[in-house]
C-alpha cells in the first residue's frame, strides 16, 4: 500500500478587511505577484499572491467572499490556535528596507546555532508573519 506524505505547505488563506490593501502589502513587501482567483470567483473578493515560479503562496479573501467551508473569521482578530505564518525568504536587507519604507514595525531575531535570521511583522489584517532567512540557501 502506498504511503501518504505531505509534500509541502500549499498556501495560506487570509480573510482581509481591505482586500486591495492586503494584496498591495504582500506585493510591495515580498514581491509576490497578484492574480485574480479562478472563475467563478470575483476579483473584488479573491486575490491570489504568487511567487516567482507561479506558485500561489497566499490566498486573500474579502470578508464577504463566499467560502466552501465557512466559519467565523474576523479580520484583525487573533487567529485562534495559529500563532504565525512562516515564509522561507531571501535577501533580508531588501525586506528590512521595504518594511522601513512602508513604515511597518518589525522585530529581528537571530538563532546562530542553526544559521537563521527571523523578521517578525504584522500584515494589515493582524496576521503575524515570520520571515525566515537561512544563511545557506
Amino acid at each position: 500500500m502506498p504511503t501518504m506524505q505531505v509534500n509541502a505547505l500549499d498556501h495560506v488563506n487570509i480573510i482581509c478587511a481591505d482586500l486591495d490593501a492586503s494584496a498591495r502589502f504582500y506585493a510591495a513587501l515580498l514581491g509576490l505577484e497578484r492574480r485574480d482567483g479562478p472563475p467563478p470567483s470575483a476579483p473584488h473578493q479573491i486575490q491570489w499572491m504568487h511567487d516567482r515560479r507561479g506558485h500561489p503562496i497566499l490566498h486573500l479573501n474579502s470578508v464577504d467572499c463566499p467560502r466552501a467551508y465557512d466559519r467565523a473569521a474576523i479580520s484583525g482578530a487573533e487567529t485562534g490556535a495559529i500563532h504565525h505564518v512562516a515564509l522561507n525568504c531571501s535577501e533580508p536587507e531588501v525586506v528590512l528596507a521595504r518594511l522601513a519604507e512602508m513604515g511597518r514595525d518589525c522585530q529581528r531575531n537571530r538563532i546562530d546555532s542553526i544559521g537563521l535570521t527571523q523578521v517578525f511583522t504584522l500584515d494589515p489584517d493582524g496576521v503575524l508573519l515570520e520571515l525566515n532567512f537561512w544563511d545557506a540557501q
